[in-house]
């Protein structure tokens, strides 16, 4: 349950987040924008490594992580959250939302079936696959209406 919950607020923290970015970017420009956004990221990230997790890990403990690759989030985070403004300044929130949401779907999937970047492998679902295409139904018919 704590999962789901999780997710969702993930999902609302996301679109918010990319409302208020596009709305910076406007009076700032996008790549200062994602230099505030990420500063002030790790800064309360590092608040709160300080107040819960100090005395359990240690950041030379990244230098442990196997493959390499997998420290890359920050460079990826950071254009994800480029990419977010571009989208929502282009295409409005719902819109821009919608498709990013259905790309990480896609991803996700088949970085599920694929097994790629260690991740467990599981089967190809005939029903996910229908899933996926009811959903990009659901964009085509909110492009339409909107």
């Amino acid at each position: 349950m704590f999962g789901m919950i999780a997710a969702l607020v993930s999902g609302a923290l996301m679109s918010i987040q990319g409302v208020f970015n596009t709305q910076v970017t406007e009076k700032t420009g996008s790549w200062i924008t994602n230099t505030f956004v990420q500063l002030t990221g790790f800064l309360v990230c590092l608040c709160i490594w300080f107040i819960k997790e100090r005395n359990m890990t240690s950041f030379s403990n990244l230098m442990t992580v196997e493959p390499k690759y997998l420290l890359t989030g920050g460079i990826l985070g950071a254009f994800i959250t480029f990419t977010v403004i571009m989208g929502m300044s282009s295409l409005g929130p719902a819109k821009a939302v919608m498709l990013i949401v259905a790309a990480q779907l896609i991803v996700a999937y088949l970085i599920e079936v694929f097994g790629w970047f260690g991740v467990e492998k599981v089967g190809f679902d005939w029903m996910k696959l229908l899933g996926t295409l009811l959903f990009l139904a659901g964009i085509v018919v909110f492009k339409i209406r909107g």
